[in-house]
């Protein structure tokens, strides 16, 4: 998120610091779909068969979700 892959930010603390970063650099605008993202994570994860791995989607946003009933669906769906 910070568009830096040797960042050394971790914990939630970093996520936050980095999408208030983040948000210098980009305009928000819309419409904003969640639910293919949710979608997409979620067959990813489906594909990791040994539980080698973990996926842990957090989804940070200005409060404008343009398919609000769709992400809701899509995450009761793939919990």
């Amino acid at each position: 998120m910070d568009a830096c892959p040797t960042s050394s930010r971790c914990g939630i603390e970093g996520v936050l610091e980095a999408y208030h970063r983040s948000l210098r650099s980009v305009q928000l605008y819309g419409p904003t779909n969640f639910a293919p993202v949710v979608n997409h994570v979620a067959r990813s994860a489906a594909a990791v068969l040994d539980g080698s791995q973990y996926f842990v989607l957090l989804i940070i946003t200005d409060g404008v979700i343009s398919d609000m009933a769709q992400t809701k669906e899509a995450i009761v769906n793939v919990s």
